[in-house]
């Protein structure tokens, strides 16, 4: 584990020092609590160090972790945040690559994994990194068993499932990023088509974070007006295919960024720390994320896919009663079906090797 690139160097001396500048309270006591919020992020690339960042930056952990399979990479980050301790929120960065720095962390996040490439569906990622999670999980579920996972990498609904199975956690610390980022883009879009700010349009994406994922313009609002009925209430005329550009703008959203910079890594940095925060804060906040969805809308499988849930420190509290209508409910059981046929087509038993007390 690597705290700091000087302080072994210079060897001891730093306490002597602090005594000498500063004159002792003798009364005064540790925190009450003693515990210190800790995040781990595994995989340091463009992803793992966008929601870094982030993290610093909001504030959100007193202690970050990091890991990386290449170590001067790893180091190199390390130090690179390091240095910015002037301009941040006072954090401890440590680092290792055999995950001896994330012991004991409230909430694990996991980047690491093939990199998705130009016109590749997300869902041809999964048996490249599959093989990952196998080494992955099952050490960050051993190093710290009361944590929450928050997966991030690609496939994410299929690859949750497999972390959900590999860790041995129950299914409410188990969580996928999912379409938190998808229905902040949907967001986006209807806000510059209404030309209205983005924070007054509540609007869901939800089932797989990928293409066949499920506009819900049924419980699309804006500024607390149901946009569906309004129009309907107004005779204001527009087309279905309007909508479908929308929801398709959303879809193509990634692969057009992944087209113009080679890669995504701010907005899904700020949705992994959005996420962060609600769930270590415990927030109680509505955040589609990909959950357990099996006797859900018609769902029978054992499958991961984004539904707006309750979260908090607990991890999933529960998960939104939303009405869903008869076409949107179709095409949440396909894809539902969807990311179930990628499941089916691994060609590995996982097995629940830890049963965890907050299981039982």
């Amino acid at each position: 584990m690597e705290k700091s690139s000087l302080c072994s160097s210079l060897g001891p001396g730093g306490m002597d020092i602090g005594r000498a500048i500063f004159k002792a309270v003798h009364h005064s006591t540790p925190s009450p609590t003693g515990h210190r919020t800790k995040i781990s992020v595994v995989g340091t690339g463009h992803v793992g160090m966008a929601i870094a960042q982030t993290i610093l930056t909001q504030d959100l952990a007193d202690v970050l972790a990091l890991v990386n399979a290449n170590p001067d990479k790893l180091r190199g980050e390390m130090l690179d945040l390091q240095h910015a301790a002037a301009f941040l929120p006072r954090t401890t960065i440590l680092s290792s690559v055999d995950f001896s720095s994330t012991v004991g962390s409230d909430l694990c996040i996991v980047t690491a994994g093939a990199r998705q490439t130009l016109g590749e569906s997300r869902l041809n990622l999964v048996h490249r990194n599959v093989e990952l999670f196998q080494k992955i999980i099952p050490t960050v579920a051993a190093k710290s068993p009361k944590c929450i996972l928050l997966i991030v990498t690609n496939p994410v609904d299929v690859l949750t499932f497999v972390a959900w199975k590999l860790s041995g956690f129950p299914p409410n610390r188990v969580i996928g990023s999912g379409t938190n980022l998808d229905s902040s883009r949907f967001r986006f879009f209807i806000a510059e088509h209404l030309q209205v700010n983005a924070q007054d349009v509540q609007a869901y994406i939800i089932g797989e974070h990928g293409d066949s994922s499920v506009a819900l313009w049924s419980s699309v609002s804006i500024g607390g007006v149901d946009l569906l009925s309004c129009l309907e209430k107004e005779e204001i005329n527009y087309e279905k295919e309007t909508l479908e550009k929308i929801h398709k703008a959303v879809v193509d959203s990634a692969y057009e960024v992944i087209n113009l910079k080679g890669y995504t890594s701010w907005a899904i940095g700020y949705s992994a720390a959005s996420l962060a925060r609600t769930l270590l804060r415990d927030q109680r906040r509505i955040h589609p994320v990909s959950v357990l969805a099996k006797g859900l809308h018609g769902i029978s499988d054992e499958v991961f896919l984004s539904l707006p849930a309750h979260l908090g420190r607990a991890g999933i509290l529960g998960t939104a009663n939303v009405h869903l209508t008869e076409e949107e409910a179709q095409r949440l059981r396909r894809s539902a079906e969807t990311i179930l046929e990628v499941q089916s087509q691994l060609e590995i038993l996982i097995e629940k090797k830890k049963v965890y007390a907050a299981r039982m």
